[in-house]
């Protein structure tokens, strides 16, 4: 059986990231890069698609784990028979080429421990050939190489394909694993010094998070939540993967299963928001620029993702090797999505601009012509159908979110060249795309005898991407039609008080077959729609069950089951921590009662 999603921890280089069971064994792992082909791949097979454990021998082993502070080391204690030790897990900040470091350290008494190392290439399909040189060993298959440095003083030896390592540790004794890759045609890069890498990554990360300005009730999550984003940022380019995991199901056992390791507009102004209230203009001005690479070029060619470099071919695959999360097939990788017509994101793009303007995020010169082109394209196009933002695989529609989003991309426009005259644009035509937008979406959009803006026109169906309504300025918090749409969506769009994206009762509207978990963005967005509609207490409370949800690390998925009570989707995902870094700030000061 696989452990629940939520018993993995995160840890990561900025680069590439890897999951770390409860039981100690990194279970995912993708090297050198976020979308590279796993070399660890039980998440989504078992053992022998390629997983490291290093944990206690003893059956009787208990372990308890915590990140250090307010950094991505990961330490694990565990409590034996014959003494306690504590395993911390970490990659270092690279310049080139990524470690993997596990430090076991004795608390007391003595703890014999047991290493297993299965490197699997190519999502858990290659076996390497594996031979000892110069003082360590090292695995080579195809154009991947990987170093593993043991211990001095413990028994290092093949077994069933794999790498054992058996040894003893006292209490004050320190033994360090160090996992490098590198291209296998190159010499062997140069070696760390684990413990001085631990206590410089221990720094960088402590350094980094001091920075935060958020100073409200809730600034442990908040911070936890902004370094799970810092560590799903691909640091080369600024790209912000919505998570690091492809294909852990929405259903489990179900076909709902997504390659996630890429970059979505859909999270761009959100993003923005969350990075700039915390104080972090660095993170956001390379986010920003990597989106104006991204986008550059025709605005008909605008995609809904990319990859981590702005790249645009993301072909999707199935790797039937492996059995999947749960026996939840297919797996896939890479994501058909990315040829979706999907209109809101251009109203997510000009907001992202709209935001780091406002900010005072230094402009580049070019910026306002991709916004003044892919303005004009919309205001030719609004009027299509499309995928909507929850990437439909059925037919196109009139999706109001999308529409909404239109109007956000119109407005922000003209707002942007009434704050500075000298910026040039069809002002005139912008305003009125932008009424006659507004006009047409509460006439075809809102639905008087549900008492809700509808997911598309004709529909009696509800979205939860209406919520965002009042956040985007479409029509104030106070409007009857939004608490009107507020109340509707939480009475009928809920499960155990947390939001579902859409009804996938009968497979009409997205053409798949079975259902999914509550979507943890959405309730985030109800609680700041509540929030907006003046019921802060109602607003608090939801944001503080949400809290709950939170592993015992603090880290989110995509989903979650009410009812199983368990996480559920790609973990951790970076759109359900942008909701909670964006929620905790809505609620900063915010005053009143129901």
């Amino acid at each position: 059986m696989h452990p629940r999603i939520e018993d993995y921890a995160l840890i990561g280089d900025l680069q590439t990231a890897a999951l770390v069971g409860r039981d100690g064994s990194i279970d995912w792992l993708c090297l050198p890069r976020f979308d590279s082909p796993a070399c660890f791949a039980a998440l989504l097979g078992d053992t022998d698609n390629g997983h490291w454990r290093l944990a206690p021998h003893s059956p009787e082993a208990r372990a308890r784990r915590s990140y250090r502070g307010d950094s991505l080391l990961l330490d694990t204690v565990w409590e034996t028979p014959t003494g306690s030790v504590r395993v911390t897990d970490f990659m270092p900040q690279r310049d080139r080429m990524p470690d993997v470091v596990r430090i076991v350290e004795g608390l007391h008494g003595s703890v014999a421990m047991r290493g297993v190392l299965r490197l699997r290439f190519d999502y858990g399909r290659v076996v390497p050939w594996m031979r000892a040189a110069e003082g360590s060993r090292v695995a080579i298959a195809g154009p991947d190489s990987v170093w593993l440095r043991t211990p001095a003083g413990g028994r290092t030896y093949g077994k069933d394909f794999s790498t054992c390592s058996d040894f003893t540790v006292a209490a004050g004794e320190r033994a360090a694993f160090v996992l490098t890759w590198h291209p296998s045609h190159e010499p062997r890069p140069n070696l760390i010094d684990p413990f001085q890498a631990l206590e410089d990554t221990l720094e960088d990360w402590g350094d980094w998070s001091a920075r935060c300005r958020y100073t409200g009730p809730y600034r442990a999550a908040v911070i936890r939540s902004l370094i799970t984003l810092k560590a799903l940022t691909y640091a080369p380019t600024g790209g912000i993967v919505a998570a690091p995991t492809t294909s852990l199901p929405e259903e489990p056992g179900g076909v709902r299963n997504w390659d996630y390791r890429f970059c979505w507009l859909r999270d761009a102004s959100l993003t923005l928001n969350s990075l700039i209230s915390a104080g972090y203009l660095d993170e956001a001005g390379a986010w920003r620029d990597w989106l104006l690479r991204a986008v550059a070029g025709a605005p008909a060619d605008l995609q809904i993702m990319y990859g981590l470099g702005g790249e645009r071919r993301l072909p999707e695959a199935e790797v039937p090797w492996l059995s999947g999360y749960a026996d939840s097939r297919p797996v896939r990788i890479g994501n058909a999505a990315v040829e979706q017509r999907q209109l809101d994101v251009y109203g997510e793009v000009i907001d992202s601009f709209h935001v780091a303007r406002t900010a005072g995020l230094p402009a580049e010169a070019h910026a306002w012509s991709i916004q003044r082109t892919l303005v004009d394209y919309l205001a030719a196009t609004w009027r299509d159908p499309d995928e909507g933002i929850w990437e439909i695989r059925g037919p196109r529609r009139h999706f109001v979110y999308s529409k909404v989003m239109a109007w956000v991309a119109a407005d922000r426009a003209v707002r942007a060249i009434e704050a500075d005259p000298k910026l040039s644009g069809d002002v005139d035509r912008w305003r009125a795309m932008r009424d006659e937008v507004h006009r047409e979406v509460c006439e075809r959009g809102y639905d008087a005898e549900r008492g809700a803006f509808t997911q598309f026109y004709g529909s009696a169906e509800l979205d939860a991407a209406t919520l965002l309504i009042p956040r985007v300025g479409f029509l104030p918090g106070d409007d009857p039609r939004v608490r009107s749409t507020v109340d509707t969506v939480r009475r009928e769009l809920t499960t155990g008080g947390l939001v579902r994206r859409y009804s996938t009762a009968d497979g009409s509207v997205d053409g798949l077959p079975g259902g999914e978990g509550t979507f943890v963005v959405c309730s985030f967005w109800l609680a700041d729609a509540l929030r907006l509609t003046g019921r802060h207490k109602e607003a608090r409370e939801l944001f503080e069950r949400l809290l709950a949800l939170r592993n015992d690390v603090g880290l989110l998925s995509e989903e979650y089951d009410p009812v199983a009570g368990r996480q559920l989707g790609n973990f951790p995902q970076a759109f359900s921590h942008i909701g909670l870094v964006g929620t905790a700030f809505e609620l900063l000061g915010a005053t009143g009662a129901d």
